[in-house]
């Protein structure tokens, strides 16, 4: 890898090499199935963080030589193009996280769920990892997956703590058997007026339980090349 605190060298940068000759369309399908990020985006987000100095990323020098550091894609960039992807794929990552943590403190998973989520996530992560060329050190990878444990196993302890809370306040508030207090006298109420409006029924519709989720597919083959002509990534958003 190049000198990260100094100028990059185009034509020693390895990376990408197991995509070499795949089109730009068959790389961006292959990452869809696995992340909410695009090729651009992937592709530029690890340049910026090969390629960056004391300064910052290297916008300029990744912009220029893009087609020459990554197989797939063939046009050069502008530094505000290349600052607009990086800035693209901080902001998924960040969505991505936040709906996961809420998944987790919402109560809707299981922990032994979580767990199966959080292997799956991690598997797909290596495998990209493994794809574009990085590699990590081992100690590395096992200290960021401790972190991460650690994170989840804290998230899902306070999120059990605040709906016990929860519901012991609301119980608190009402009767044995979970009934509020006065909610005999407001039903007594209740009924007289339903026998006062007797016949006129209200219909509610039925909006129809929404769509989950889709699974996220096991990290399967790298997009092999293609003889036939791909569509090239000009579309600065594809």
């Amino acid at each position: 890898m190049q000198d990260r605190a100094g100028t990059g060298d185009a034509q020693k940068y390895q990376k990408f090499k197991k995509v070499d000759g795949a089109t730009y369309e068959k790389v961006n399908t292959f990452l869809r199935k696995r992340t909410y990020v695009t090729a651009r985006e992937w592709a530029i987000a690890r340049l910026c963080a090969d390629f960056k100095t004391t300064g910052g990323s290297e916008m300029t020098f990744i912009g220029e030589h893009l087609p020459e550091l990554v197989p797939f894609m063939t046009d050069t960039y502008t530094p505000q193009a290349v600052n607009q992807a990086r800035s693209a794929f901080k902001r998924k990552v960040k969505k991505a996280g936040a709906t996961f943590f809420y998944g987790a403190m919402c109560g809707f998973f299981t922990a032994e769920e979580l767990d199966d989520i959080l292997f799956e996530a991690s598997e797909v992560a290596k495998f990209l990892l493994e794809v574009e060329g990085t590699s990590l050190d081992i100690d590395e990878e096992i200290s960021i997956e401790d972190r991460i444990t650690d994170v989840m196993r804290n998230v899902a302890e306070s999120a059990a703590k605040l709906r016990r809370s929860r519901e012991s306040a609301a119980e608190a508030d009402g009767e044995p058997g979970g009934e509020p207090a006065g909610a005999e006298g407001d039903r007594a109420g209740g009924e007289e007026r339903d026998r006062a409006g007797a016949g006129q029924e209200s219909e509610v519709p039925d909006q129809g339980a929404p769509a989950g989720p889709a699974g996220v597919d096991r990290a399967g083959e790298v997009p092999a090349g293609d003889s036939a002509a791909g569509t090239p990534d000009q579309g600065r958003g594809g």
